[in-house]
């Protein structure tokens, strides 16, 4: 099904985000979309939907939280709707997902589905469809069965009605099967959504003919998808072009909520889009594992005092003070600056934000200075020689130094490391396992299994990782029928290669981690929040403390050059630099200090380079 032949003037649109993104933040893809096309066509109204939030007030926020964390619980509750005659496998599937999960346990998964399919159909229902000329729906990472459920039953009622989507669950070539499977959709847009939409808009309004959208860059339709040419990208040259995203239907749809189920939202900002790694990582395309950037090209990035002003202007509007960056990574060249100025806001923000391990302290500094609480490193691993394989272009010792800044400062840290990465080996896994042993005193970071993605590295090069095969993963099957799923390449892919050897080769190092998360957790609730490691400075002495689980802390006294050598070393520095700053100082004189902190694992050592792990006590924060 292609677009309309002939058209009315569109005077209205409308997005939608359906289940299953975070309900206590406005999509940012509706409110820049939103914002954007009023500024670039002041006539054309555009209404946006958060229907997700809907959801979330009828089955209840804590359950709805669950279920959003978890991709397959997301999945097959729409998926139940889409396929009834596939109910009992789609079933299956979720009480299999939601092991280990109380809550979600205790659902009556029919029940469950007949709420989402009652809430579904009020809010159809609710809607004079007639008054629109385009719906797009915006389809991101556990969004993909709800919004099919949507434009199926909408596309039913209302045949006519084009209907366009977007979002990174689709990307690339992949897109030109859509039309064969679902052939309710329209019009798919590859990667970022204004320009295209915009185009695609300005024709339909003026009664353009198929052949001419089909010619829209960055839009693929069922006429152009027959073409051998690639899909193309359609991007914002200069951010400063964006407007300040429109949030205005999210927050009047909060007000319907009844009084007890009222919370203060989280506002979604970006400062730049794509990542900057894989930008400056020349002849690769980022890190090994991740494919959240097939949906860009390149990295653009907004100017401080455009952040700042994005920043003032929504905290004021909507009268909220939690903000989350959406950014990949954020920028680096201007973070001083953009972070500086928003410590000038004086309003206790409450900052989240995504960065590389290699951010300085400095900055980490001004960012608690201007309210960040609470940052994403990618951190992965800390096995420097998995980190080349992963091409995180960072080391251990790096990681660690990061890890022990943020213990320091009150930032808490949600790192993650990678299970199971497939070439992943022995001495990878002993290196691991030495290096926790020195990372203990920091928070730990959350344990992921890797997962394949569409378009990563290791999928667009499965030989270089030892893949054998990559096929769709295996519950798609569950979920969808047989002609959809052998017919479409989906986000989530499954391979053949060596995953049972990974899954026993990364047991010692989950045990371990656990372990590390269960002694630190105690180690706070019985000794405070203090850091477990730390020093205080006498001028020409020091005392680091260390703080043990049911002991005694142990002391440590140093002066003179010992705690000259051991403050420098607060930022990694490596032998030839340390004896070059003391003059004087020779290697024999120094290497048994060295050797004696790294023993006590005071210090950590890789590669000739040292890092000193005690955190300043005078200026430290809780976490």
């Amino acid at each position: 099904m292609g677009p309309s032949e002939t058209k009315n003037q569109i005077e209205n649109i409308i997005l939608i985000s359906a289940p299953w993104p975070l309900f206590s933040r406005p999509s940012i893809q509706l409110g820049a979309l939103k914002s954007y096309l009023r500024q670039e066509i002041p006539d054309l109204k555009v209404e946006t939907h958060h229907f997700y939030l809907k959801l979330a007030a009828a089955i209840g926020y804590p359950l709805y939280h669950e279920i959003s964390e978890k991709t397959w619980l997301a999945e097959s509750v729409y998926a139940a709707l889409l396929y009834p005659e596939r109910f009992d496998l789609i079933q299956t599937l979720f009480y299999r997902e939601a092991k280990g999960n109380p809550l979600s346990l205790k659902v009556d998964f029919k029940a469950l589905t007949h709420k989402a399919a009652e809430a579904a159909d009020e809010f159809i229902s609710s809607i004079n469809w007639d008054r629109f000329g385009l719906a797009g729906f915006s389809i991101c990472l556990c969004q993909l069965t709800s919004s099919l459920y949507f434009i199926r039953s909408i596309k039913k009622k209302f045949p006519k009605l084009d209907i366009v989507i977007g979002g990174s669950m689709f990307a690339g070539d992949s897109i030109k099967d859509i039309f064969t499977v679902f052939p309710e959709i329209d019009f798919v847009i590859n990667g970022e959504g204004e320009l295209p939409l915009c185009s695609l808009v300005h024709h339909l309004r003026n009664c353009a003919d198929p052949e001419k959208i089909s010619r829209i860059t960055g839009l693929v339709t069922s006429r152009s998808c027959t073409s051998k040419k690639p899909v193309t990208f359609n991007q914002m040259a200069d951010l400063k072009d964006l407007p300040v995203p429109d949030y205005d239907d999210y927050f009047h749809l909060m007000k319907t909520a009844a009084p007890d189920n009222n919370f203060f939202p989280t506002l979604p900002a970006e400062a730049s889009r794509g990542c900057r790694w894989q930008a400056s990582n020349s002849g690769h395309s980022g890190c090994a594992f991740c494919n959240l950037n097939r949906n860009w090209q390149g990295y653009r990035c907004k100017g401080p005092e455009q952040v700042f002003g994005e920043i003032d202007h929504l905290t004021s509007k909507y009268r909220t003070l939690s903000v989350a960056f959406m950014d990949n990574l954020i920028p680096s060249k201007t973070a001083m600056e953009m972070f500086d100025q928003l410590s000038g806001l004086k309003k206790d923000l409450n900052l989240f934000c995504e960065l590389r391990a290699t951010t300085p302290k400095r900055v980490l500094e001004k960012m608690g200075s201007a309210g960040v609480s609470n940052i994403q490193i990618g951190i992965e691993s800390l096995s420097s020689r998995l980190l080349k394989k992963l091409n995180k272009g960072t080391t251990a010792i790096q990681n660690l130094e990061i890890m022990k800044h943020c213990e320091g400062l009150g930032i808490a840290n949600n790192a993650n490391l990678i299970l199971h990465f497939p070439g992943s080996d022995i001495e990878d896994i002993n290196e691991t396992l030495r290096n926790l042993e020195f990372a203990t005193f920091f928070r730990p970071p959350g344990l992921v299994n890797f997962w394949l993605g569409h378009g990563s590295s290791v999928y667009n090069d499965p030989a270089s990782f030892g893949v054998k095969a990559i096929f769709n993963h295996p519950n798609y099957a569950k979920i969808f029928p047989e002609d959809i799923h052998r017919h479409m390449t989906f986000l989530i892919q499954r391979y053949r290669g060596d995953m049972k050897y990974q899954k026993k080769l990364w047991q010692p190092v989950k045990q371990k981690v656990h372990d590390w998360e269960k002694t630190y957790t105690r180690i706070h609730r019985i000794g405070g929040d203090t850091p477990i490691l730390s020093y205080r400075d006498g001028r020409d002495f020091m005392i680091i403390r260390q703080k043990r689980l049911s002991k005694a802390p142990f002391t440590h006294r140093m002066e003179g050059l010992s705690r000259k050598v051991y403050l420098y070393c607060g930022h990694h520095q490596s032998l030839e630099k340390i004896l070059h700053h003391f003059q004087g100082l020779t290697q024999e004189k120094v290497m048994p200090f060295l050797k004696m902190m790294t023993d006590k694992k005071l210090m950590f050592e890789e590669n000739g380079k040292y890092l000193s792990l005690a955190v300043p006590l005078q200026g430290a924060h809780c976490i």
